[in-house]
């Protein structure tokens, strides 16, 4: 006698994470084709899960009402931020019926990657996921990280610190960073990125003290030829070299009130213009 071999690779494994039965059930039927489905009613039972698994989840569909405050969203949200300190590759979902602006904005802050309001269409849902866990993979076999650099050491201070760099990682704002000289600010900017979805994308700094204002505005913004005495070619700056990957602006207090002004358009619109640029 003999077996066939399945040539199907092994499903992805996805965790469920809601206290409506009957939602669960009819999910799971629609998505067990497809993936191990893992299903929990509470963050608690979620987290029993995944020791009991003894592995990381690399997707999970989480609802933001759940017990024991099932009309209040905080589970959800502190749900997203424990999968993701655990695993800072899981790609997280959110299907909620708790829908508002400020909670899609939150969840996405937290590290959501989509958020699918309630009742979803199945074949949407099975869409956002297998987008997600084919955009995991790719990201799952790039080139190890060169330019990480390891942050050493244990204790409540420095791990709330690496939870905090997780969850800002791959938040759509700017992120500022704080403290005296010494303690490692460069350090935390670097994590920032390599933890982020533009860790194979560039990772530029720039120290604001180290060029006049004039210099420093052409490093920043580019310049055209002949914007002043010295600049022979037309260049690109570096937000501009930067791309959608990360700038870090060094001693970013010290940059000159015209060059604030000019950075605020930046960070509220995405406009510049290079040195030398004639607006109409």
């Amino acid at each position: 006698m003999s077996a066939r071999l399945s040539t199907r690779p092994p499903k992805t494994p996805l965790l469920l994470v809601d206290d409506d039965a009957l939602i669960v059930e009819s999910l799971a039927l629609v998505l067990e084709e497809d993936y191990e489905v893992h299903t929990a009613a509470t963050r608690s039972e979620a987290k029993a899960l995944l020791r009991k698994l003894g592995h990381q989840v690399p997707l999970a569909l989480v609802d933001l009402g759940l017990p024991p405050t099932p009309h209040s969203p905080e589970e959800g949200f502190a749900l997203i931020g424990e999968l993701l300190a655990a695993d800072p590759s899981a790609r997280v979902l959110v299907l909620s019926g708790q829908n508002t602006r400020a909670n899609i904005q939150h969840a996405l802050t937290l590290g959501a990657v989509d958020f699918i309001p309630k009742p979803a269409d199945p074949a949407l849902l099975q869409a956002r996921l297998t987008h997600h866990a084919m955009i995991r993979e790719v990201e799952q076999a790039a080139a190890p990280r060169e330019g990480l650099v390891e942050m050493l050491g244990h204790s409540p201070a420095i791990d709330a610190l690496r939870e905090q760099i997780r969850q800002f990682a791959d938040a759509p704002f700017a992120v500022l960073i704080e403290g005296e000289s010494g303690v490692g600010k460069e350090l935390v900017a670097n994590r920032l990125h390599y933890e982020s979805r533009r860790a194979r994308l560039p990772l530029l700094t720039i120290n604001c003290t180290a060029f006049t204002p004039e210099l420093l505005e052409a490093q920043l913004f580019g310049q055209i030829r002949g914007a002043f005495t010295g600049a022979s070619a037309t260049k690109s700056g570096m937000l501009e070299e930067a791309g959608s990957g990360s700038l870090v602006l060094d001693e970013i207090g010290e940059l000159p009130p015209a060059l604030q002004v000019k950075l605020l358009r930046v960070l509220e619109n995405g406009e510049y213009y290079r040195l030398g640029h004639l607006r109409r």
